[in-house]
């Protein structure tokens, strides 16, 4: 099989209408993400934070299922997006006030919290 019909064999494997952040802005306590299909979504840092999908926040779970380290902080009043970069095509790094900047948030994640906080 040629590399074209592997291609297209495996083309399930990443959706062609991934949503993609057009435009980032931090504004006041909040993060706004305009997307490549025309939505916007706006979360507040605090809750930003509490989000991180870090194994420093989230911990590490062995073969065994036993949760080693993270925290069981959920809330981080005060904490700020201070700055961001975009991590290859799929993900954000957030640097927190707090120090943290660990958890890279990919787009497929961002766009889920955007819909349990609509819910």
């Amino acid at each position: 099989m040629g590399s074209l019909a592997n291609a297209a064999a495996l083309s399930w494997l990443w959706p062609p209408t991934l949503k993609t952040p057009t435009n980032i802005q931090l504004i006041g306590s909040e993060v706004a993400i305009a997307w490549s299909d025309g939505a916007e979504t706006f979360f507040q840092m605090e809750k930003l934070r509490a989000a991180s999908p870090s194994a420093e926040q989230r911990g590490e779970k062995d073969i065994f299922g036993q949760r080693h380290g993270g925290t069981d902080q959920r809330q981080f009043p005060g904490v700020i997006v201070l700055n961001w970069e975009r991590v290859g095509n799929y993900a954000i790094r957030f640097d927190f006030s707090d120090g943290h900047r660990s958890g890279l948030y990919s787009y497929e994640l961002l766009l889920e919290l955007a819909r349990t906080q609509a819910s």
